[in-house]
């Protein structure tokens, strides 16, 4: 299913012209060797544009239609008209050497072999190239010399006579598209699985390039590399028959969309990757601006959801969206030279706005003055359960994956969830941010079916509910500490919260009568605050039924958390009033 909607959504991009076609690439190319008629290396060109990367500007590789490029693992292979400089030149930073050699030999024999009966000058020249260069004298080329640092970096590397490249040759590209129509390097034939049509079968995948933390040489999605994977003799990937046509569609394609990096976004370790159906980018901004929201996009949002909710026009930059469109949602992770799909979802583009729609709903809840975001994006939302201090803040990636399903799909949230942002409140001695209140609450909803919950965005003065309302005790406790000894640098919450929340009964009552020596402290300094605390206390107190509880389970420790929170929030909003 996955390589079908991602050959799908190469035709369409072949349709707007946005990909190569079938035996082309698109690649990174960083500098042109530029040769004479004679085959002579005249000079350098760099190839590299200026581009914005957040606040800097920096150079980097052209990306160009070239021929298609080999699949490297290990040994001497390879590529025609666009390589590094082991490959067309036979040197590297250090020099040359046997090996350098080997890549030398390998290019010049490709080439010869592709170009020796192409009546073209841009031909000859790269042919004369070949068969005059030497790698062991690379270093008398003062041209080769003033850019060795620059031509030996990795980079990739393509023939050119002033503005005119080797691979838009009109001669050199029927020679090649020739070779590869007669090449003869796969013979097994099959019914491809994506298509399901009789084709030549790939043996061995191109490579998928951006996934952080794969090789930087890319990574394959579909590879078998040892005997155990074998099955009934099926070596390599004949053992998952993709046809060659399907096979270079949907690794284009896949490339293409993690090319798009405004279009993708890194959670912990796995990278996401979303595409309407018929490719139309307007789709992925609306739904990349939905699941990640910034401050500067808080109303745009805001819209798309109240419109959706009234079932009115859902517009993205002045363009109506379909919510009938298919879309896809897929997460990758490294794993070595392979990829790992973490999950695939697809759905209408409606739906999984509604079901962003219902995660954000969820989560609201009352928060500081200074908090601007109405909507938390899901990357900020994980954020909030690793500690902010360590060198590491990625979170839990199969957690990090399994939440954003949850969202998009509408499902239980993982109880990895919850379970993260309770240790990471109880670490930080009930630091209670208004990320961590709001995934309490969202989870509460969603998975324990706290029906009232949603009525609890702000402090539910009537809730008769045990766990709730020793969190709004403990709150209120601790404000009156605070009240009678300001400036105090550690207060109940540091010391006690985390026993508070889980065996009340052995923390409460030496709480109450630390409150009691409180109280004769305000009644001395401050009258009206004692009338006011103890007109509050007799309140919650009312609505604790019998003795502590010598535990509270996992549920009602977060409803004891939303208590506490709520009711700090209560106290700082009449002092933000007043």
């Amino acid at each position: 299913m996955i390589l079908q909607a991602l050959v799908e959504h190469y035709d369409r991009l072949a349709e707007q012209g946005k990909v190569s076609r079938e035996g082309w690439c698109m690649a990174k190319v960083s500098y042109g060797i530029n040769l004479s008629k004679e085959g002579k290396v005249t000079g350098i060109i760099s190839l590299k544009t200026e581009e914005e990367r957040g606040k800097k500007k920096v150079w980097a590789p052209q990306v160009m239609t070239v021929p298609e490029m080999v699949t490297r693992s290990s040994g001497v292979s390879a590529n025609f008209l666009c390589d590094n400089s082991k490959y067309l030149l036979g040197i590297d930073v250090e020099g040359t050497n046997q090996r350098l050699t080997d890549c030398f030999e390998a290019a010049k024999e490709k080439h010869l072999t592709l170009l020796k009966d192409v009546n073209s000058e841009m031909a000859q020249a790269v042919c004369r190239f070949f068969e005059s260069w030497d790698p062991r004298r690379a270093e008398e080329s003062s041209e080769i010399q003033d850019h060795w640092d620059d031509i030996t970096d990795g980079g990739n590397l393509i023939f050119c006579r002033g503005i005119d490249y080797a691979q838009d040759d009109s001669a050199i590209q029927e020679a090649w598209e020739r070779a590869r129509n007669s090449s003869g390097e796969s013979e097994q034939m099959g019914i491809c699985l994506v298509t399901g049509k009789q084709a030549e079968i790939s043996r061995i995948h191109k490579t998928i390039k951006g996934v952080p933390g794969a090789q930087s040489s890319g990574a394959a999605l579909v590879s078998f590399n040892a005997p155990a994977f074998e099955s009934y003799g099926k070596e390599q990937s004949y053992n998952a028959p993709v046809g060659r046509y399907a096979e270079f569609a949907y690794t284009t394609a896949l490339n293409y969309l993690l090319g798009q990096r405004e279009y993708t976004f890194q959670l912990g370790d796995s990278m996401i990757l979303f595409w309407a159906e018929d490719a139309k980018e307007e789709y992925q901004a609306a739904f990349f601006s939905c699941a990640d929201p910034k401050r500067d996009n808080q109303k745009e949002i805001k819209g798309i959801f109240d419109n959706l909710k009234q079932q009115r026009q859902v517009q993205f930059d002045d363009v109506v969206l379909n919510l009938e469109q298919k879309f896809y949602i897929l997460s990758l992770a490294p794993n070595a030279a392979r990829l790992s799909v973490r999950f695939f979802y697809q759905d209408s583009f409606g739906n999984i706005l509604g079901n962003l729609a219902k995660h954000y709903e969820r989560m609201s809840i009352v928060k500081p003055s200074w908090a601007g975001e109405e909507y938390l994006g899901i990357r900020s939302m994980l954020s909030e359960t690793v500690n902010q201090n360590s060198k590491d803040k990625t979170p839990v990636p199969n957690m990090a994956a399994l939440v954003l399903q949850a969202i998009l799909s509408g499902a239980r949230y993982p109880a990895s969830l919850y379970t993260d942002v309770l240790i990471r409140i109880r670490a930080e001695q009930g630091n209670i941010t208004w990320g961590r209140a709001g995934i309490i609450k969202a989870y509460l909803i969603r998975n324990m079916g706290w029906k009232e919950g949603e009525n609890y965005m702000g402090l539910n003065e009537e809730s008769q509910d045990r766990a709730y309302v020793l969190g709004r005790l403990f709150s209120v406790l601790e404000s009156i500490q605070l009240d009678t000894n300001p400036g105090i640098k550690a207060t109940i919450r540091d010391r006690y919260f985390n026993a508070a929340c889980a065996t009340p009964a052995s923390v409460f009552p030496i709480l109450v009568k630390l409150k009691n020596s409180h109280m004769k402290k305000l009644e001395r300094e401050k009258g009206s605050a004692k009338i006011y605390y103890e007109k509050l206390l007799t309140e919650i107190m009312g609505k604790i039924e019998g003795e502590f509880p010598a535990r509270l389970s996992l549920e009602e420790q977060g409803k004891f958390i939303l208590g506490y929170y709520h009711q700090v929030q209560k106290k700082y909003e009449k002092r933000e009033e007043n």
